[in-house]
């Protein structure tokens, strides 16, 4: 028997299993890639203060968060296509929403817990109730185990969901194209120039590049279109060279140094579709499962999701330990409150997507949302979701 099955090593389902660890809990996590670095872990995330890091220090992780903050990277600055900048906001060294690269911060979240607590090609493939809260799990290599509670922390298309809900997600509408070009400042002078120390958002109606300078001399983009999915179809990505020209096509006139982030990127251009759960998505409770981030609620990227996820893994670690003995009145404490914050979360991304893609007058709704005129703080939009 395994007591706590969690679904998925990501930030979310990393941090519950840490925090539980902390708590002197013992929880397991079945993880379907084969190792920690079989595939990259995306690019920097803001940690806002008033989640992230709060599920940081809940456990024990805020000091090496600290040691791996990209100084200078809260820095935004947003143009228009021809590259005239309209606003530009320094890293003011507040520390209240720093940036760290994904795949360092997974690092140090699988460094704190025991050896073997994550089991690495161990993809679900099904659950089978077993009665009084008990689940059995099968694995791709025929494995099975037997548990008390299953936790979905398994991202956009997880197969935990469907015990609890029928929703699946929907495209919105908008899909990001992902380019990276490397050692920027001496290969590709103008562009990073252009990016500065931070983040780049250059926004027109239904389109957008967006770009983050990473340490090491890198800079990653993410190009966003509002197009139909057959629209999308139409794009050979398996054709890297005919994909980015197809791209850039949609950004004629913009100035040369922005479009040279979909041009002269060094890797092959990667599609993500932006998919989304219904607003205010929550379910019945069952006895024994229960999600935590896009599992739970998979919104558009607005700079929250990995936060989201952190803080629910957080909180669901908090209430088993708090209710040791009564792992129902956990879930029912940890549903309750998270299905909450989800009407809020959902509602803000839908809003903040709004802005970026569905307003004739953008930029400037995104504009208002750093100077604080359409938002009561100002995270940073368009990150990618915590699913690949």
């Amino acid at each position: 028997m395994t007591p706590i099955a969690i679904i998925g090593a990501g930030l979310g389902g990393l941090t519950l299993a840490r925090v539980l660890h902390v708590h002197g809990i013992a929880a397991t996590v079945y993880e379907a890639d084969a190792s920690a670095e079989a595939r990259t872990q995306g690019g920097m995330l803001d940690i806002h203060d008033y989640n992230g890091q709060l599920a940081l220090k809940a456990a024990g992780l805020f000091d090496e968060f600290r040691r791996i903050i990209h100084e200078g990277g809260e820095a935004s600055r947003v143009v228009d296509p021809r590259g005239t900048v309209l606003l530009d906001e320094p890293d003011d060294g507040s520390g209240r929403r720093p940036e760290v690269h994904r795949g360092e911060l997974r690092r140090i979240l699988l460094d704190s817990l025991p050896d073997g607590t994550v089991h690495w090609g161990r993809k679900l493939t099904a659950i089978r109730p077993l009665g009084d809260g008990q689940h059995a799990l099968t694995f791709a290599d025929g494995s099975t185990v037997t548990t008390r509670l299953v936790v979905g922390a398994d991202g956009a298309w997880s197969r935990v969901r469907p015990l609890l809900s029928d929703a699946k997600p929907e495209y919105v509408g908008t899909s990001f194209v992902e380019t990276y070009l490397l050692d920027v400042d001496a290969r590709h002078p103008a562009s990073a120039k252009a990016v500065g120390g931070g983040a780049l958002y250059a926004l027109a109606p239904g389109k957008a590049i967006v770009a983050h300078r990473e340490p090491h001399g890198v800079l990653h983009t993410y190009v966003a279109l509002t197009r139909p999915q057959e629209w999308i179809a139409g794009i050979d990505f398996a054709d890297p060279e005919a994909a980015k020209a197809r791209v850039v096509a949609e950004f004629d006139g913009w100035a040369p140094e922005l479009t040279a982030l979909i041009t002269d990127g060094e890797t092959a251009p990667v599609l993500r579709k932006i998919h989304a759960l219904p607003p205010g998505h929550r379910w019945e409770h069952v006895p024994g499962v229960t999600l935590l981030g896009d599992a739970a609620h998979l919104n558009p990227p607005d700079g929250e999701g990995a936060n989201l996820a952190m803080y629910d893994g957080a909180e669901l670690g908090k209430a088993i330990a708090a209710h040791r003995g009564d792992l129902e009145a956990a879930l029912a404490e940890y549903e309750e409150a998270m299905f909450v914050r989800n009407v809020n979360a959902s509602a803000e991304a839908a809003r903040i997507h709004a802005l970026c893609f569905a307003d004739d007058n953008a930029p400037q709704g995104l504009i208002d949302l750093f100077t604080g005129g359409s938002a009561p703080t100002a995270s940073a939009p368009l990150r990618q979701s915590t699913s690949p």
